[in-house]
């Protein structure tokens, strides 16, 4: 058993997330990531947890295919149940040496079924199907299945690529319908806004009067969003603020339990485990919580179950209130005494006042809070960024310090500071950081170097009351492995710019850098 809070393997890393509930328990397919060369193919593997805290590896769930199978790497899909209590799963197939007329690597909708509750699962080649013919074909994946009550029909949303139009404008969410789950019908596309290159990982699911549909895009950004219609078939309209989160988690699916919607994606990691590494495909899995407003708009938390598991036996370590800080014309900190585990809880509640200054959280810090991470609201321009400093040097002259990137791309999120009472509430565990901001906004991201242990706060050309900071320690019996497979934390002295991103790097092993023009990237 993991006791981890972002599931990471003892050996390899967290791809796609296919969240399925039963019986109070979470079953949580993920593409099974290894990063080994040569490549040996890709396997779907279990992960089960009841209370978001303690998850049991449960192993291959849905072993790939042969070097010659079409399935040699098993990709993103989902699980359905029929009527009769059988388990179907739908899965990408792609094998980089089946190729289609366009020399791209086929991507196929393939099936297996369970009649022993997902023990055991037995392919059914027979059920293979492929693009149409007005679609490319190396873009037809990520398969998700529901049943639609009022048409009688099975309905099948997939990410797919028109053949004709602007390339970075062909993505679709292509649809087929079935009665029995095995024979299928190309039907018309689900949606088609003529924005993306493609939707990866589509999803739909119904909340009271709303319908939802999720997918992951990565030509606007790097994001999971969503659209909402009164409808299941749409039209979908984008809300204001339509991403669940920032760069820092992708390939969000979710899963329903008890009236509760729970956003299940991965934090990736970024290569060198250096904060200017490019960011790799898979990493460790988390989870977010949605919260359906009043006008059918999602908010976004982090589970009470995370944030509880802190502070019913987890050691109060620091703490401070009623800190007045700030300037008019300046910049001020304060540091807490004494040092933050890898693992630990920080909760600040926080009050802007009429100047709306911009102020945060300085973490993994130096002793004077000079040097650090840092969580930043800024209340004038309504959002929230990551930070850090030092930036990365781009030379030797004293302006070559990264003052025309004033927080890390990606990671901004919009948010409401308006005047008044705010709450923060962040969850760390080695590099890994998640951050929320009134149980509406979320932000994720790894922090890889550190330059200490020391907390902070601050505020920037203005007053900021900070009535509550108080970090708590995980509990020590469910004291964290240290061997699970982590990315170890980068001290000061390994920092350097050795690490730079490199914009060259594919996004995932099995996709050449010229197939991103094609959108031929795997989910």
């Amino acid at each position: 058993m993991s006791g981890r809070i972002f599931f990471t393997p003892e050996e390899g890393w967290v791809g796609d997330i296919i969240p399925f509930e039963e019986n109070g328990t979470f079953k949580l397919f993920f593409l099974h990531e290894r990063r080994e060369n040569p490549r040996e193919g890709m396997s779907w593997r279990l992960v089960t947890t009841q209370d978001l805290r303690e998850y049991r590896d449960q192993g291959d769930a849905l072993l790939h295919g042969s070097p010659q199978s079409p399935d040699f790497n098993a990709y993103t899909g989902s699980v359905v149940v029929d009527g009769e209590g059988v388990h179907h799963l739908f899965y990408t197939g792609q094998n980089p040496r089946n190729l289609g007329a366009d020399g791209l690597p086929l991507q196929l909708v393939m099936h297996a079924i369970s009649h022993d509750g997902m023990r055991h699962w037995d392919k059914r080649p027979q059920d293979t199907f492929g693009a149409p013919e007005a679609y490319e074909s190396a873009d037809w994946r990520d398969p998700f299945v529901f049943y639609d009550e009022r048409s009688g029909l099975w309905r099948m949303l997939l990410a797919a690529r028109d053949k004709t139009g602007p390339s970075r404008r062909r993505g679709l969410t292509a649809q087929c319908v079935s009665k029995d789950l095995q024979r299928w019908e190309y039907a018309e596309p689900f949606w088609a806004p003529e924005r993306f290159i493609t939707h990866e990982c589509p999803e739909v699911f119904r909340w009271g009067q709303w319908w939802y549909l999720v997918y992951s895009e990565f030509s606007d950004a790097f994001a999971t969003r969503y659209r909402m219609s009164r409808d299941r078939l749409g039209p979908w309209r984008a809300p204001d603020a339509d991403t669940v989160d920032g760069r820092g988690f992708y390939a969000a699916k979710t899963a329903e339990r008890q009236g509760r919607r729970f956003f299940f994606g991965w934090i990736p990691t970024r290569k060198g485990s250096s904060d200017d590494g490019a960011y790799e495909w898979a990493g460790s899995m988390s989870v977010l919580e949605a919260r359906q407003r009043q006008d059918g708009t999602l908010a976004f938390s982090i589970p009470r179950e995370i944030l509880g598991s802190f502070n019913e036996q987890g050691e109060e370590l620091l703490s401070a209130e009623g800190l007045l800080l700030g300037r008019e014309d300046g910049y001020a900190s304060h540091m807490l005494s004494g040092d933050i585990p890898a693992t630990c809880r920080i909760s600040v509640g926080f009050t802007v006042g009429a100047d709306r200054a911009d102020a945060g959280v300085i973490i993994h810090a130096s002793a004077d809070g000079d040097s650090g991470h840092i969580l930043r609201v800024e209340p004038k321009r309504g959002r929230m960024v990551i930070d850090r400093w030092p930036r990365l040097r781009t030379g030797d002259e004293q302006w070559q310090i990264s003052g025309d990137v004033p927080y890390l791309l990606e990671l901004e999120r919009p948010c409401d500071l308006s005047e008044g009472h705010h709450e923060l509430n962040i969850v760390m565990e080695d590099d890994i950081f998640v951050a929320c901001l009134d149980d509406e906004v979320t932000v994720s991201c790894r922090m890889e170097q550190s330059w200490g242990n020391a907390l902070g706060v601050f505020s920037n050309d203005g007053r900021t009351s900070f009535d509550t900071v108080v970090a708590h320690a995980y509990p020590v019996g469910d004291a964290i492995p240290s061997d699970t497979g982590a990315c170890p934390r980068r001290s000061e002295t390994d920092a350097g710019t050795e690490g730079a991103a490199d914009v060259n790097a594919p996004l995932h092993p099995d996709i050449r850098n010229d197939e991103l023009a094609g959108g031929a990237v795997m989910s």
